[in-house]
């Protein structure tokens, strides 16, 4: 029995390193596509994430993708992990089998542009622009989270007016689904990238959500 449970063990945590990854969404940035909840990770959605999308291709516009962040997206992070030795050996393994957050700085957000295309919303868009046309986005949270008031932003940028950027080469811009409540590209647009995220941090792309079962499912 002991011998069937560490080769089961191996073997996930083998198609985990290479295949495929389970990840707790850790907020609520990408509702009401992911669930999540950054007070009550157990009620969060475990979702399935294919590690083999960005070897073979690059992050698409649409895609639901994990990824590591750049330095300055790492302000601010710390470990989950206990201080205590086997508490700690027990979120490890709660983690390789998706029922804990890992211990990266990972996050997961939608790719809205890719390198050479040119991503905005300035006073007067009906929306988030890409090479100068506003792209359908039928998966935004509806009512939004917060109202944006004031001379800075407008609801249909989701918050503070950007752009236009241009992507760099090898980099994509990403943004959260619950445009009011993220922390994505927009966050970031005083770094060297001006915001945008390296394709080599990409992890993978979200295929569905495993858990809880009365969300079970794929994305389209």
């Amino acid at each position: 029995m002991l011998v069937t449970a560490v080769v089961s063990f191996g073997v996930l945590a083998g198609v985990q390193a290479f295949v495929g990854r389970f990840y707790v969404v850790p907020s609520s940035s990408m509702e009401p596509t992911l669930q999540g909840c950054t007070d009550c990770p157990e009620s969060n959605d475990r979702i399935v994430v294919d590690k083999l999308a960005y070897r073979f291709g690059d992050p698409q516009p649409g895609d639901v993708a994990v990824f590591d962040g750049t330095e300055s997206w790492r302000s601010g992070f710390s470990s989950p992990r206990s201080n205590n030795r086997f508490l700690r050996g027990v979120q490890n393994v709660g983690s390789a089998i998706g029922v804990v957050a890992p211990d990266a700085n990972s996050f997961v957000k939608r790719v809205i542009a890719i390198e050479g295309q040119t991503v905005q919303c300035m006073p007067g868009d009906p929306g988030v622009l890409v090479d100068g046309r506003v792209i359908a986005e039928p998966y935004l949270a509806d009512p939004p989270a917060h109202r944006v008031d004031g001379p800075g932003g407008a609801q249909e940028c989701g918050g503070d007016y950007f752009g236009p950027v241009t992507v760099p080469q090898g980099h994509v811009w990403v943004m959260g689904d619950n445009r009011t409540n993220s922390l994505d590209s927009r966050a970031y647009l005083g770094d060297l990238q001006q915001g945008t995220v390296p394709v080599d941090n990409f992890i993978g792309k979200v295929r569905g959500i495993f858990l809880p079962l009365d969300r079970f499912g794929g994305l389209e």
